[in-house]
């Protein structure tokens, strides 16, 4: 096993301010603003709905299914909402993953970013 000695000017030096400010960059952060902030937005509200509904009415007090309240329903279409956030969240990051990809990509090569 052979340990290589690097001299100071072969040891590249990554130039962050350069990517941040580099298109690509970018048009991820726009990417992930676009995706993250409205399914942020609508997973508080609809969390938040169940206990404010629950606590200052009486909507979902009503019976939905026999014995089975609207308050129920709603609390399990939560799991079913966290669920689909998540598996679009998981989707979504192996798109932004590519671009990361791509940009280290192109730092590397010192191209036009």
């Amino acid at each position: 096993m052979a340990i290589q000695d690097h001299s100071f000017e072969e040891c590249t030096v990554t130039d962050y301010s350069r990517i941040v400010q580099s298109s690509s960059f970018q048009h991820l952060m726009r990417e992930k603003k676009n995706f993250i902030l409205p399914f942020t937005l609508f997973f508080l509200v609809f969390y938040f709905a169940l206990p404010i509904l629950t606590s200052y009415s009486n909507v979902l007090n009503s019976s939905a299914i026999g014995p089975i309240s609207w308050a129920w329903i709603f609390a399990f279409a939560q799991f079913v909402m966290t669920w689909a956030l998540c598996t679009l969240y998981s989707k979504r990051a192996a798109k932004f993953d590519e671009i990361v990809e791509r940009i280290k990509q192109e730092a590397k090569e010192g191209g036009n970013m």
